[in-house]
């Protein structure tokens, strides 16, 4: 134990002298653990952090070190992930298998990170397996430094709100379910921070309000397949902030939150002191699921009306609502220059990659992908392989085009590894030719989501790409038969995932890697492995390679 302990400090100070030796550090113990908990009104099988479900809310400020020593106590590996988190030259502790070795059962792992020159509202979650449909779950906020303006007034108090759709039947189950070669049915029901209410029940509240007040509200979709629009009884909502962009402040009825995306709205307590329904339901499925949370007004005891607002209709109006998202280019955000001094607009695009998802039988299974290849992750996390130079033994780089065929007909199962050249200037479409809708993250960056329009992507629609104030973000939907556009510089050296939110098609193959390797190999550009990385695979047990300088 005191030589564990010893190597976690020796990793701690070698980090340490990497970043900046004046941002503060943070430290949080964690506890994984089974529980039972009855979120639908069932009890099941649920993954506590700290006894919590979901779990605690980690809060941040820009620069940050943040060190969380996770401790997994379930009878089964273990990783997690902190989505949106961009992990600047420390890929390391991304959380994905492509990236690191699982939380061996009854061993402990410590991640370092820092949420470096970004603000904004983000999740965790694990990627082992199926053990996000369990829970494991929780809000990341990373608060503005002092020193840094922010475009409206500070809010009374700042809540989060875990959206997300949920299913009564356990994990493990689920996962055989996958495994068998079916896909899974409707979800049983949608959560509002791990509970569900119901209208006219004995709903205890989720949040309090002062009259006269404005609070701000961080909404997340931390669920698996579902669009959820969430909105609140008789109060507008303010949109300012949205995966770490501060963004022209309109107001809103209501929202569609999809998949992976978060975003922070103010909401003033300007109405009659009772209670009132914050409502999330389900978006483009056969079946509208809905649930309830209770916000009560100080000193009120006047119960909430049963009378909902109506959610919209049909996938146009969310592509609308898409399209009125503006970046704010004369706020702050990390740093105290604007936003929008950064002109992505005017950057040559030097490379175009078009992604195809696809759905199709493999060996009599379901199997999901990209451009014809369906992602299997190997016993050797990619990285490790290529930092230890035996890539060969792993996967290939680069067995999909950046064109795919006109028509894919079959899914290919292997390791999907792109090479990208490091800080080139890339564009990506998202192509859905399917009837679902889509949604799509990147880690280790933020994007220009410039477009998004119905039918197929030709080089003709950049006339209609929003060049000038698109919102810098990680998710992008993608509606049915449609397409989406984003671009990027990819200037943060790792290996980082793109992959479906949709966690039934990740976990069968919608995924795949980028590698963004520096030529220099040097701490300029990436940070050397930490000394407590778990090594399995092919390289367990190697003495690690020598250290960039």
């Amino acid at each position: 134990m005191e030589g564990r302990l010893l190597t976690i400090l020796v990793c701690l100070v070698s980090t340490a002298a990497i970043v900046n030796a004046g941002d503060p550090y943070f430290f949080h113990t964690w506890n994984v653990t089974y529980g039972t908990a009855s979120p639908l009104g069932v009890p099941q099988k649920v993954i506590l952090i700290n006894g919590q479900f979901p779990g605690p809310n980690l809060n941040s400020t820009s620069n940050n070190n943040v060190v969380i020593n996770v401790f997994n106590n379930l009878d089964e590996p273990f990783l997690l992930t902190w989505n949106g988190i961009q992990h600047r030259k420390n890929c390391w502790q991304d959380g994905v298998a492509g990236t690191s070795c699982p939380i061996p059962s009854g061993q402990n792992y410590t991640y370092h990170f820092q949420p470096k020159d970004q603000i904004g509202s983000y999740f965790y979650y694990p990627t082992t397996s199926l053990h996000r449909f369990a829970g494991g779950f929780g809000g990341l906020r990373v608060n503005s430094r002092l020193l840094i303006p922010v475009p409206y007034a500070d809010p009374e108090d700042d809540y989060t709100v875990l959206l997300g759709d949920w299913y009564t039947t356990g994990h493990t189950a689920l996962k055989n379910f996958l495994d068998s070669g079916r896909t899974l049915g409707l979800p049983n029901g949608v959560l509002i921070n791990g509970k569900s209410g119901k209208v006219g029940g004995k709903n205890k509240p989720l949040f309090t309000m002062k009259p006269g007040k404005t609070y701000k509200y961080r909404l997340c979709n931390v669920g698996f397949k579902s669009t959820l629009n969430f909105r609140i009884q008789n109060h507008k909502m303010k949109l300012v902030e949205m995966e770490g962009s501060h963004v022209l402040q309109n107001d809103y009825d209501s929202l569609d939150v999809h998949v992976g995306q978060c975003f922070s709205v103010l909401v003033t307590a300007d109405q009659a002191a009772k209670d009132y329904y914050m409502v999330a339901s389900t978006r483009f499925l056969k079946k509208e699921l809905c649930t309830v949370g209770v916000i009560r007004y100080k000193g009120s005891n006047v119960q909430a009306s049963t009378e909902l607002p109506k959610a919209p209709v049909g996938w146009a109006w969310s592509l609308n609502q898409f399209r009125s998202f503006r970046w704010n280019l004369t706020a702050s955000a990390a740093r105290p220059n604007p936003q929008g001094s950064y002109h992505y607009g005017r950057i040559n695009i030097t490379r175009t990659i078009k992604l195809v998802n696809s759905k199709s039988l493999v060996n009599g299974k379901v199997r999901f992908g990209f451009n014809g290849v369906s992602h299997v992750d190997t016993e050797t996390p990619l990285k490790l392989a290529e930092y230890f130079q035996m890539v060969e033994k792993v996967f290939k780089y680069n067995v999909i085009k950046d064109e795919p065929a006109a028509k894919i007909t079959a899914l290919t199962v292997q390791p999907n590894v792109l090479n990208i050249t490091f800080r080139t200037f890339v564009e990506i479409i998202f192509e859905n030719h399917e009837k679902s809708m889509q949604s799509f993250h990147l880690d280790g960056y933020s994007f220009f989501a410039v477009a998004s329009e119905p039918g197929r992507w030709t080089p003709e629609k950049r006339e209609n790409y929003n060049l000038l104030d698109a919102v810098s973000r990680h998710t992008v939907q993608v509606y049915p038969k449609s397409w989406s556009a984003i671009l990027l510089t990819f200037d943060n050296a790792g290996m980082w995932n793109i992959r479906s939110e949709n966690l039934e098609r990740r976990y069968l193959g919608e995924q795949l890697y980028v590698s963004v390797l520096s030529p220099e190999k040097s701490l300029r550009d990436e940070y050397n492995i930490p000394l407590n990385t778990n090594l399995c695979g092919i390289v367990k047990g190697l003495p690690l390679p020598a250290l960039y300088t």
